[in-house]
């Protein structure tokens, strides 16, 4: 597969590392610096863009001003791509208004596109939590998701410890190592503790603010996220104390 992540800063510029970092071998992942500013109105898209891009099948839009949204439609015509992953980790880089109109200008020219948030709640069929879960059907996006979305883990325990945590799907900005490596040695029942800790002190790239959708911070969403997987992946060891009577 071949993917584009469109960035302005630090926090795409980390999630592209990663999945460059632990993507499968067969995949191109090519990173593009867009401009991180914009007039109020953006008469003429391709004014901000290249002469050219590389050929790719998946866009990653990872922006971090509301104009970058703007630039995507031309994108996907340059580079021939059929799906776009719009991740809305903070609202003020795309607002739900905004990310209404982008699948809008995508649709009409083909394209699918899904709009996880945060990221990290991006799986092989669906995208978002609760109220927000949406479901999609697109290969390219699945395939995506099959090593990058929603945060899934395999676990070896011995004498009431853990041994070592596998990733086998990694959150997109690389935290699902941090908190796999950091709960080696780790006792299984403080293993749901250590997580979020671990979690915490990545730190998570999802704003600290309070969502409307959710009542609470796509920090902490993504954050119970990561330990709802450890959480299950520990249960079956979890020791579990006995009151012995006198």
């Amino acid at each position: 597969m071949r993917i584009l992540a469109v960035t302005t800063g630090l926090y795409g510029e980390r999630i592209a590392e990663n999945v460059r970092a632990h993507a499968p071998k067969k995949w191109r992942v090519q990173e593009w610096r867009a401009p991180a500013r914009y007039p109020l109105v953006i008469d003429e898209p391709r004014d901000f863009l290249p002469a050219r891009f590389d050929s790719a099948d998946l866009i990653l839009a990872l922006g971090e001003h509301p104009g970058v949204a703007e630039l995507i439609p031309d994108i996907c015509k340059m580079t021939g791509a059929q799906a776009v992953i719009a991740p809305v980790d903070n609202n003020a880089c795309l607002p739900k208004g905004l990310a209404n109109q982008l699948r809008g200008w995508l649709s009409e020219i083909g394209v699918t596109s899904v709009f996880p948030k945060p990221f990290c709640s991006l799986t092989e069929n669906s995208y978002s939590l609760r109220k927000q879960r949406v479901e999609y059907d697109n290969a390219l996006i699945a395939e995506f998701a099959r090593h990058f979305g929603m945060p899934r883990f395999s676990v070896a325990v011995r004498d009431g410890k853990i041994q070592s945590v596998a990733v086998e799907r990694a959150s997109p900005c690389g935290c699902s190592e941090f908190v796999a490596n950091g709960l080696a040695q780790v006792p299984v029942n403080d293993a749901e503790f250590g997580a979020g800790m671990l979690h915490h002190h990545y730190p998570c790239l999802a704003a600290m603010g309070m969502d409307p959708d959710y009542s609470d911070t796509l920090m902490h969403v993504s954050g119970n996220l990561t330990v709802d997987a450890i959480v299950h992946v520990v249960k079956p060891h979890r020791q579990i104390a006995y009151l012995k009577p006198r």
